[in-house]
Formats: C-alpha cells, sequence, structure tokens
C-alpha cells in the first residue's frame, strides 16, 4: 500500500467514513463527520499509521487531507 493510499484509509477509519469519500479536498468541518471529536480520533490513527507523533500545532493546523502530506512530509512520509 502507498503512502497516500494509507493516508486515505486512515482519513475514512478515523472519521467513519467511506473510503470513496476521501480525496485531497477534503477539509475539517466539510463532512458533517469531520467534528472536533473525530479530529482526534482521525490525529490518533495518523500516528499509528504512520508511527509519529504530531505536536499540538500540527494538529491544529491539519485542515485538510492535502495539509495532513505536508505535515506528515515532516516527519519524513514520503507522498508521490
Amino acid at each position: 500500500m502507498t503512502s497516500t493510499q494509507t493516508l486515505y484509509q486512515a482519513f475514512a477509519t478515523g472519521l467513519g467514513v467511506d473510503l470513496a469519500q476521501v480525496s485531497d479536498e477534503l477539509a475539517y468541518n466539510s463532512i458533517p463527520q469531520w467534528d472536533s471529536t473525530a479530529h482526534m480520533i482521525l490525529i490518533a490513527e495518523l500516528e499509528n499509521q504512520f508511527d509519529v507523533m504530531l505536536d499540538t500545532d500540527d494538529i491544529i493546523d491539519m485542515s485538510s487531507v492535502a495539509k495532513a502530506k505536508e505535515i506528515l512530509a515532516k516527519h519524513d512520509v514520503q507522498f508521490a
């Protein structure tokens, strides 16, 4: 599985949505499932899947799937 596929799956699992709903354009509060509670579940899922520890600023800044890629790239996660 590629890093992008892993990321998309983590978003689907963390937010409790169908994988087909996940794309780089998916943004915080753009769907009812992505609220503040789901955001923290999502962060835990991303930390588990990518074996990283995100800092508070990154957690707050993670406003979309595309932004998640930028943040994870700082932790040496490569996206094609």
